[in-house]
């Protein structure tokens, strides 16, 4: 079978010959791991199962000033110390200034540029549209999260203005994207912490629920499939997601969620992409112990499909570059 083909059976939950699996890496642990195999060229001999596709425009992000970045929405970012993402330091909408706030263009051509067509049937990739910072994450960039937080409670007309400015961006985001030859829209919009939603199940679905809903609706409705990545212990959504009609869960943490029960419950509705520990196992374990966990969550998760094997999070600095060969080794020899 092919990466696309191993996709394709289990998104329908049919068991592919190989479990399929998409390594990503911070900046730092992509260095240290490409010196420790002397392979600078890493990232194109990984195997990986997917082709990830940006939606920000040309030149979105800009370094304003040494080590600080605005992207497309002006927010600022400062990446002193976090390389890949960084700290938001600037608030930009406020209830006063909602309604004059210029949004980004979402018809702007060089957002789609590179997207595949769908004419070339040599072309066994699969290919994965993204919009980082969807929804929620978007909101709090833009308005701060205490801030957006406390309007959830004491200001919600200007907290469900806000999701809805950026739900209608997202919604001509969707159509340009899945005119093309794309497989599947990838939203990421972090709700969960260590030990529950960081907003709660209620306020969740009163401001979150309705609008990935519209989101991913929109997506089914022009035949591709929907990625959501939600770190922290979000799975007490799993049955609203299912209803709105998700297909990919990411991160599936396992320190915070019990995958093999989370598959047993789930499985046969809901593919995973993730469930490698990037907590416990990179950066502490064995290689043996790696190794064993890896295995085990390919025999179990994996069974039947609706696995997507992957760190449960960009691989972090602190990994050790043995234990991922390890990982390595198990996912590229199966």
């Amino acid at each position: 079978m092919t990466n696309r083909e191993r996709v394709l059976a289990s998104l329908r939950h049919q068991q592919p010959d190989k479990t399929p699996y998409n390594i990503g890496f911070t900046q730092v642990a992509y260095a240290k791991t490409s010196e420790y195999f002397g392979d600078p060229d890493l990232g194109t001999h990984l195997g990986n199962c997917f082709s990830m596709l940006g939606t920000a425009p040309a030149d979105a992000w800009q370094e304003v000033e040494p080590d600080l970045w605005q992207d497309q929405f002006g927010v600022r970012w400062d990446r002193s110390v976090d390389k890949d993402i960084g700290v938001v330091v600037n608030r930009l909408v406020t209830p006063e200034t909602l309604d004059s706030f210029p949004f980004p263009d979402p018809h702007n051509p060089s957002r789609y540029a590179g997207y595949p067509t769908g004419d070339n049937p040599d072309d066994d990739r699969f290919y994965i549209a993204e919009i980082g910072f969807s929804l929620f994450e978007r909101a709090w960039t833009l308005a701060g999260m205490p801030e957006l937080l406390m309007a959830m409670h004491a200001d919600k007309a200007f907290a469900h203005a806000l999701l809805d400015k950026i739900l209608a961006f997202n919604l001509c985001i969707i159509k340009h994207a899945c005119a093309t030859g794309i497989d599947a829209m990838y939203f990421g919009d972090d709700w969960g912490q260590q030990r529950g939603l960081l907003m709660g199940r209620e306020l969740w679905l009163e401001f979150i629920e309705p609008r990935v809903r519209r989101m991913y609706e929109s997506v089914n409705a022009r035949g591709k499939f929907v990625v959501i990545h939600s770190c922290g212990k979000v799975d007490e959504l799993f049955d609203d997601l299912i209803a709105a009609r998700l297909d990919v869960f990411n991160p599936f943490q396992p320190e915070v969620i019990d995958v093999f029960d989370a598959k047993r419950r789930f499985g046969d509705r809901l593919c995973f992409y993730g469930g490698i520990s990037t907590q416990r196992i990179l950066p502490y374990a064995t290689p043996n112990e790696t190794r064993e966990h890896v295995k085990r969550l390919i025999g179990e998760v994996g069974k039947n499909g609706g696995l997507f094997a992957a760190p449960a999070h960009a691989i972090p600095a602190d990994a050790k570059p043995e234990n991922i060969a390890a990982m390595l080794d198990i996912l590229q020899n199966q």
